[in-house]
């Protein structure tokens, strides 16, 4: 067994969380499980342990708030044996921008953007130092696609994919290998916890599918694994325009357009 034997891993009490703890034991791996709901935690921990015989801890942390955030923080830069982080925790909100407040705002920032980063920044030195190991990050296309409504939302989730791009650079050369990962809708209770009644969603996958083609692509090492696309040529055609983009910009001059009496 490698020397990174365990897979900690965020928002593991349900849903695409409890799937990958459930996939990760099924490969052998030991789990650290990270969630609020100790309850669902110790049911689940106690299952996998039963079926699997893998060693399964459980940390109840809030990784909205600074102590848990903190503690999960700790055990990443500590525990020698945790090779791959699985950010998973999220939030999800709908409604329009101008009827939410800055106390939900702040929450969901916190949960979907602060939290993956801290917790990234926590364990990725120590995977650097050792020449290995994984982070993995739950994004959503709706990170690029400001059309569905959900600004804030889809705003963390670009966020969590530009993280995934730059620390994918940075890391890869020093073996550290990190993957974003694009659910569109899944059959979670993200929605429900949104007020999104499910049953008006369309043609939602079901988590065990995501997660398993989200592991097909973290076996292949893909940086960005996106599993509802079909047409693989179609992300590498958007990453192509983007590098084609920034490779037009000629930063000293403002373009003709731009220019008075244009």
């Amino acid at each position: 067994m490698s020397a990174f034997s365990t897979v900690l891993i965020t928002g593991a009490s349900s849903g695409i969380g409890a799937t990958y703890a459930d996939r990760f034991a099924r490969r052998g791996d030991d789990l650290v499980l990270v969630a609020r709901d100790q309850a669902r935690l110790d049911v689940l921990a106690s299952r996998l342990r039963d079926e699997t015989g893998v060693a399964v801890d459980v940390l109840r942390a809030d990784l909205t708030q600074p102590e848990g955030l903190e503690a999960v923080s700790a055990r990443l830069r500590d525990d020698d044996r945790i090779g791959t982080l699985i950010n998973n925790a999220g939030l999800a909100q709908s409604g329009p921008f101008v009827e939410q407040t800055p106390d939900s705002v702040a929450r969901l920032i916190t949960l979907n953007a602060t939290a993956p980063t801290q917790l990234a920044a926590a364990i990725a030195p120590r995977l650097a130092k050792a020449g290995g190991g994984a982070i993995v990050n739950i994004g959503s296309v709706v990170g690029f696609a400001p059309e569905f409504g959900m600004s804030i939302y889809g705003a963390t989730k670009a966020f969590v994919l530009f993280l995934s791009q730059g620390l994918a650079l940075e890391l890869g050369p020093k073996g550290v290998y990190v993957q974003a990962v694009l659910p569109a809708g899944t059959r979670t209770e993200i929605w429900e916890r949104a007020g999104i009644d499910i049953n008006t969603l369309p043609d939602l996958m079901e988590v065990g599918e995501l997660v398993d083609a989200a592991l097909v692509g973290f076996d292949h090492r893909e940086a960005v694994t996106i599993p509802p696309l079909h047409v693989a040529e179609r992300w590498d055609a958007l990453d192509g325009a983007r590098l084609a983009l920034f490779g037009d910009l000629r930063q000293a001059q403002a373009a003709d357009r731009y220019r008075a009496g244009a």
